[in-house]
């Protein structure tokens, strides 16, 4: 059972975070050269990802003590919500001038508040998987479901890391980062 528990965790860590890949391969590639910069993306990961955990984790003990059994599953439409929310926003402003967000972080290092909020703010679709899944087990699973998380931040920033360093994936990161940094999100 635990065994299960904990595949199934990395199977959902990996299934909300993948886009997290780039936006931290991004943050690699603003901070290349920065002394400190892995150690406050890292930081600023953490942060992020334990304030999605205790959004998560508190709407679904409210949600859990609230809601009648057969609303939860509905929940899990929330991230479908929420990536209709940005495909439209995203559509609204196709056409504006997005230097004002590049010439804020460009040139500036690489700030462990900006990966936090920038994390927290990436997180919303996983709060909206997080929830119907900690709604459905118990207590302990969700215990188990967010160590095994917070173990895979790690993992998470090493493989955005290692992405970011080799030489032709930088390059493309920085050449188009002014479009992808807005698309991930």
């Amino acid at each position: 059972m635990i065994l299960h528990s904990v595949l199934q965790a990395i199977g959902l860590f990996f299934a909300t975070n993948i886009d997290d890949i780039i936006v931290l391969s991004l943050f690699f590639a603003r901070g290349a050269g920065q002394r400190g910069a892995t150690a406050r993306i890292l930081v600023g990961q953490y942060l992020g990802f334990v304030g999605i955990l205790a959004a998560a984790v508190l709407v679904s003990l409210g949600a859990g003590a609230f809601l009648p059994p057969d609303v939860i599953p509905y929940f899990g439409l929330i991230p479908l919500a929420l990536g209709l929310w940005a495909a439209w926003q995203a559509w609204r402003h196709r056409h504006e001038d997005d230097d004002d967000d590049e010439v804020k972080i460009e040139g500036k290092k690489v700030a462990v508040w900006a990966v936090a909020g920038v994390t927290f703010a990436n997180g919303g679709d996983n709060i909206g998987v997080y929830v119907p899944v900690f709604l459905t087990v118990g207590p302990a699973a969700v215990v188990a479901y967010c160590l095994v998380f917070l173990a895979l931040v790690a993992v998470l920033v090493i493989v955005a890391k290692f992405i970011a360093t080799r030489r032709p994936i930088a390059e493309i990161l920085e050449r188009w980062e002014h479009i992808l940094f807005p698309l991930v999100l």
